[in-house]
């Protein structure tokens, strides 16, 4: 009897155990959850029996589950290594990949997505230009950087593409007990009569500012500092409110060392972009660190979604 097992069917069964539930997987994999539940559904009906517990939490894999699972891993690993080798003899792999990065908060999913990708391609030179930069597509044209990680692209940006990465939520962050956590959620009134701790960077690329504070007329005093953990300290003893990526402060939550709010009744969303030289788009490295970026980001951060 021919085997209706697929790739595919290997690679949805590994990405529904490293997300934990169907919707994540069904992003991991750039599908529907709808495809992805037929996708499962038509394994199942194949098989006979249930590849998984449908309501278990943390998701439980039966018998069939756990035997193509361990396949999966046995299999796929070879796969993508073999499709790696062949573009290396056909594309070439050497390369350097210099990296200019705006966000405070990025080596937090930063890092974990270099070193998969140092393993992956070891013939790839790799680095941070050191720093923060506040324009750091513009590195790309002076031909110091060959891939930003921004938060915002120009529309009308020449000579570069961009790979849309994740959007995340930017909550306003308290002192325990602060009066405005009855609210729920802040408006931009609510920042008027409070310090605001942020980066010391330009407004332009503060989501708060440019995009509550700003078209409401509020300008609230405001304190700088470099570190997360030097701003959620502030906040804590009182002196000022931050906004701040939720993934970025989830641990400080967490063990409630500050609270955190809401900004807008629909939340304040931020996104990140990668982008890169029309050039370095086309190399297959290039297409894998994107990949390995946005799974990083899915898989690690609190409130994430794919772009």
């Amino acid at each position: 009897m021919q085997t209706p097992l697929e790739l595919r069917h290997l690679r949805t069964l590994v990405a529904l155990r490293e997300a934990g539930n169907l919707s994540r997987a069904a992003q991991l994999l750039n599908l529907t959850q709808s495809a992805l539940s037929h996708q499962l559904k038509g394994l199942e009906e194949h098989y006979g029996a249930e590849l998984f517990a449908r309501k278990s939490n943390p998701l439980a894999f039966g018998a069939v589950g756990q035997r193509l699972l361990k396949l999966a891993d046995a299999v796929l690993p070879q796969v993508d290594e073999a499709d790696r080798d062949v573009r290396r003899l056909v594309d070439g792999s050497a390369g350097q990949l210099r990296i200019a990065v705006e966000c405070h908060t990025c080596f937090d999913w930063l890092m974990p997505a270099m070193d998969a990708f140092r393993e992956r391609w070891p013939e790839v030179e790799l680095d941070i230009v050191s720093g923060f930069q506040a324009d750091p597509v513009g590195l790309l044209h002076q031909d110091r950087a060959e891939l930003a990680i921004v938060s915002d692209v120009d529309a009308d940006e020449a000579g570069v593409v961009v790979h849309p990465l994740f959007s995340f939520e930017i909550v306003a962050l308290l002192p325990k007990g602060h009066a405005l956590l009855a609210k729920p959620w802040l408006e931009a009134a609510d920042f008027a009569d409070h310090t605001l701790i942020t980066y010391p960077v330009p407004d332009e690329m503060l989501d708060l500012v440019r995009r509550v504070l700003q078209p409401a007329g509020i300008a609230p005093p405001r304190r700088t500092s470099e570190l997360t953990v030097a701003m959620l300290q502030l906040v804590a003893s009182g002196r000022g409110i931050a906004a701040l990526p939720l993934w970025a402060v989830e641990n400080y939550l967490a063990r409630g060392y500050v609270a955190r709010q809401r900004i807008g009744e629909a939340g304040l969303t931020g996104r990140l972009y990668a982008v890169s030289t029309p050039s370095l788009a086309a190399k297959p490295f290039l297409a894998d660190f994107v990949r390995l970026m946005r799974e990083t980001s899915l898989l690690n951060l609190a409130a994430v979604s794919l772009l």
